[in-house]
């Protein structure tokens, strides 16, 4: 799979399973889209802010809750393999984005269904780490959710302050648009980024960030090493 980012404001994502999964999946989307969670029983009362339906669909109803909500993506997260599987075809017959939580692909359909191509709108939700603007996504094919758990929270300790980052290096970007040609201005925002006085200074409320920013692109501009 190759890893995209997707803007869902102003779609609809319907969760099938009131778990703990369904839940958490919910909380993914519920940052950006409208979501719907159908389930007989919410086990997790952390849903975010969503739609719970209280309902007990069969493989047979879950086409019409396609219907009722028009969604562009799906996630079947019950433990019941028939309702998963119902899920999963109605998503391919209205071409919506599938994902499934039991990430199993078990049964003869879903091998069959591989065969045809008819799996190729189905997508991982992988583990993440946001710092706005910037989001890192880590994800292992399903073969180690502990791994993927271990990474997301490296990246959050180890990448804490990206996000101002991103922000510090927006601004220097514009700031240098006009005062240097394209190869010095790459550079020069490359030695702010490696800088460990400027990633010192982003988590320091004493010291001022883009000051320090200033200072490390003077010393690159003139030949210092910047660090």
């Amino acid at each position: 799979m190759i890893p995209l980012l997707h803007d869902f404001a102003g779609s609809t994502v319907l969760v099938f399973g009131g778990g703990r999964v369904g839940a958490r999946k919910a909380r993914r989307f519920a940052r950006e889209a409208r979501v719907v969670v159908v389930s007989p029983t919410f086990a997790d009362a952390a849903f975010g802010d969503v739609e719970r339906v209280r309902a007990a669909p069969t493989p047979d109803d879950v086409p019409e809750w396609f219907d009722r909500t028009n969604p562009a993506l799906a996630v079947a997260a019950t433990d019941d393999d028939d309702l998963n599987d119902a899920v999963a075809r109605a998503a391919r017959e209205r071409g919506c984005l599938l994902n499934r939580a039991d990430r199993s692909r078990r049964g003869n359909e879903s091998a069959d269904g591989a065969a045809r191509g008819e799996r190729s709108r189905e997508v991982v939700v992988p583990a993440t780490v946001r710092d706005d603007p910037v989001v890192m996504a880590v994800a292992t094919g399903g073969r180690s959710p502990a791994l993927s758990r271990y990474l997301r929270e490296r990246f959050e300790t180890e990448f804490a302050g990206a996000g101002a980052m991103a922000d510090l290096t927006g601004e220097i970007r514009t700031e240098l648009r006009d005062r240097y040609p394209p190869e010095k201005r790459r550079a020069a925002v490359r030695a702010v980024v490696r800088s460990d006085r400027v990633w010192k200074a982003l988590g320091d409320s004493s010291t001022n960030a883009k000051q320090e920013a200033h200072s490390v692109i003077c010393d690159m501009l003139s030949g210092g090493g910047g660090r």
